[in-house]
């Protein structure tokens, strides 16, 4: 991490100097630090992080950006609309957003830091399946630890916001989102091998549509954490047949059929989704690797499938989006995120992206009265800071 370029354009509303705008405008004072992080697009390998499987995101050119400086209590405030400022101290989670921050400082600082002046804005729209949750914890961690004068590296950061978010907040995520949102570079995706942490920098230069489906979701009150939980009970009993499972990803696809004998519904299909999905991910990383975008798109079209049918955390908006791109063109589209609301992303040839997406937005629009905002993304950096007084 190295400080960035304070003078890089944002989206529209310029959340880079939003944020200092917004800090100076509340406190009175210029923040000490201002540090950023990126949202991410998984192109595939939804729900294998806590599973011990292998996923591919990318971080995003989206960011949260966190400005701080050095106060007696906890007090926040967010550019986000209906987001309300915070004044509170670091001890039990509150169940709003001010959470993410807070566990943080908890786990940086512990009983030593007694509060931060705080201020937030973010190019990423909560409950848009982008990991804006991640992005505020990592970019929170960054600033809070420079404000500390603690040097961490990348990968403290993202254990750091990772137990901020898994052990605070209370979801029960795994870490792929806080990697991506600490390693990435521009310009590629990163192939996570959730169970060993190990990584492998895939060139990714092409252009990846994402379309909001308008339904946002909250993971602590999805169905995410009933998923975790299922996906724990049906490693517990397939390791009655296989002992030695470290696992659900490791299960080896030749004994699928027997496994899902074991198991009742719906944990058969928890289960296929998972073992499939991991040979899908590893299968995408090579189409990646020789630059076949058909047979990375046929991957993420098959991963849909298997999100709506096997894991149901799909919903009809995703549905009827990832439907109608491969009617009109699209190489492959599906769910991105943790699923019951969030985007779709389309992986669409450059010479058709107009046509294609202009037709999948009035498709959608003639069917749910409202057009989808669809914006192009593309692989951005990772976490930085900003701005250092």
């Amino acid at each position: 991490m190295s400080p960035g370029d304070t003078s890089r354009t944002a989206l529209p509303g310029a959340a880079s100097e939003h944020v200092l705008s917004l800090f100076q405008h509340t406190y009175g004072i210029a923040p000490a630090v201002i540090a950023s992080a990126p949202g991410r697009v998984n192109l595939i390998g939804e729900h294998l992080d806590y599973n011990g499987g292998p996923v591919l995101p990318f971080a995003i050119d989206r960011r949260t950006w966190v400005a701080v400086a050095p106060g007696p209590a906890f007090e926040l405030v967010t550019a986000q609309p209906g987001f309300q400022p915070v004044r509170r101290g670091a001890g039990r989670a509150q169940g709003d957003w001010s959470d993410y921050v807070v566990g943080v400082a908890r786990e940086l600082g512990g009983a030593t830091m007694s509060g931060a002046r705080i201020a937030v804005a973010s190019e990423l729209s909560p409950g848009g399946g982008l990991s804006s949750s991640a992005a505020l914890a990592v970019a929170s961690a960054a600033a809070l630890a420079r404000l500390e004068g603690l040097p961490l590296n990348a990968d403290a950061l993202a254990e750091l916001a990772f137990r901020a978010e898994h052990d605070y907040v209370g979801v029960r995520c795994g870490r792929m989102d806080q990697t991506v949102a600490a390693h990435a570079t521009e310009g590629t995706a990163l192939f996570l091998e959730t169970a060993s942490r190990r990584t492998v920098v895939c060139p990714f230069p092409h252009t990846v549509w994402v379309v909001p489906t308008g339904v946002e979701h909250t993971l602590t009150t999805s169905g995410y954490n009933t998923r975790r939980a299922e996906c724990t009970r049906a490693l517990e009993l397939c390791r009655g047949q296989w002992s030695d499972l470290a696992t659900l990803a490791g299960l080896d696809p030749s004994t699928l059929p027997d496994a899902l004998a074991l198991l009742p519904a719906p944990l058969d299909r928890r289960l296929r989704h998972v073992v499939t999905e991991t040979a899908r991910t590893r299968d995408a990383k090579a189409a990646l690797v020789r630059g076949d975008l058909t047979e990375l798109g046929r991957l993420l079209t098959a991963g849909h499938a298997s999100l709506r049918d096997d894991y149901e955390c799909s919903v009809p908006e995703a549905d009827a989006l990832v439907e109608a791109a491969g009617r009109y063109g699209a190489l492959g589209a599906r769910l991105t995120g943790a699923g019951w609301g969030g985007s779709v992303i389309m992986l669409v040839p450059e010479e058709e992206e107009s046509n294609v997406v202009g037709r999948v937005v009035a498709d959608f629009r003639e069917r749910f009265g409202r057009s989808p905002g669809a914006w192009r993304a593309r692989a951005g950096g990772g976490v930085r800071l900003d701005f250092v007084a």
